[in-house]
């Protein structure tokens, strides 16, 4: 009896050591020319939000990894080079590779990995490929595995870390992806961004608004309508934006007699008195708001701003009629508005003396 019962001690006891996945992942690697070195291992969203040092000998590392799900990590090696890596518990990630090519890793242990290699050792064939086929190889792996977490790595190097991304591209391709892709973090904020970029675009209403000038009047938008308006968002720890108010400066002499134009300065500051410094040592003469918020302010959420300097160009309806506009760009602006108006006049002076003549 007592042996029977020691047995189901036993088999209860690896029940609950093996009956699931182990919460660790196993990482190891060799990479030929590596030599001696220290490789950092860091998340690409919060899912992993911690760094890991892996210690080099004679070309070979490992690494015992905790984590709960399937997570995407960078493995950063001291020359600047990154390279992705896909980790989920239970997994045994296995690296091979040469520090003369280390964009073409090559990396198993689960889905992810060997599909993203493989993708890598194509490109490796191509000779000098171009950056619209790049793209184009992306896309394709990006629709042909709609559930590859290394197809959501790709959408991001290839179309949203460019300098002018195509928001409804992306959108089409990430609503193009299944299971729990879309759940994760990264594609839960990225969808999130695009949504609000989309209600920021050329030709949409812009949102209402309410702050207070450094008097504290509130000022809104409604209360600046019937011109046309260019908002300037700026901060006074941003050096570049504070070089660009001399440009603001210069327009704002000109059209300061314009009652067809205004400006309006919309800060991102936190500390009142630096706000209010900064708007008299650049001499900022024209409407100055803010709600010391910084980044996380409504209106900079509302206008989709994700860099200083930006700027907005409305019209007197509230319509979006330019974002980011140089100084040559609103120059031709108002010379527009100006001739606008002009024929506008002519046209009244037209109709009135005909009105007269009857």
């Amino acid at each position: 009896m007592k042996k029977v019962c020691l047995l189901c001690l036993l088999l209860i006891g690896l029940f609950a050591c093996g009956g699931g996945k182990s919460e660790f992942v196993s990482l190891s690697g060799e990479i030929k020319g590596l030599g001696n070195d220290t490789l950092y291992l860091y998340g690409m969203d919060r899912m992993y939000d911690r760094v890991d040092t892996l210690v080099v000998k004679e070309d070979k590392f490992s690494a015992t990894l905790a984590v709960d799900t399937l997570v995407s990590v960078v493995l950063l090696f001291s020359d600047g080079t990154e390279y992705p890596l896909f980790l989920d518990k239970g997994n045994r990630i296995r690296i091979a590779g040469s520090d003369a090519a280390l964009f073409a890793l090559q990396v198993d242990g689960n889905a992810a990995n060997v599909e993203l290699t493989a993708f890598n050792q194509e490109l490796k064939t191509l000779e000098v490929p171009s950056a619209k086929e790049l793209e184009e190889r992306a896309e394709g792996f990006i629709k042909s595995h709609s559930a590859s977490l290394a197809g959501v790595y790709l959408l991001d190097k290839y179309f949203v870390q460019t300098l002018k991304p195509d928001l409804k591209h992306i959108k089409t391709l990430a609503e193009g992806m299944i299971g729990e892709l879309k759940d994760r973090p990264y594609m839960r904020e990225l969808l999130s961004r695009i949504d609000e970029e989309e209600k920021a675009e050329i030709g949409k209403t812009a949102p209402f608004f309410r702050l207070r000038n450094a008097e504290g009047k509130e000022i809104t938008r409604s209360s600046l309508k019937d011109q046309y308006l260019l908002v300037h968002f700026w901060a006074s720890w941003d050096s570049i934006s504070r070089r660009e108010n001399a440009m603001f400066r210069r327009i704002y002499k000109k059209e300061q007699k314009n009652k067809d134009f205004t400006l309006l300065g919309i800060s991102l500051d936190w500390e009142k008195d630096r706000w209010k410094e900064a708007i008299k040592a650049d001499t900022l003469k024209w409407e100055q708001v803010c709600d010391f918020a910084g980044w996380n302010g409504e209106v900079v959420k509302q206008f989709a701003i994700r860099k200083l300097p930006a700027n907005l160009l409305l019209s007197p309806n509230g319509k979006i009629e330019g974002k980011d506009l140089d100084e040559k760009a609103i120059e031709r602006k108002l010379k527009d508005i100006r001739e606008e108006n002009e024929k506008k006049e002519v046209a009244k002076k037209v109709t009135a003396r005909n009105r007269n003549r009857r």
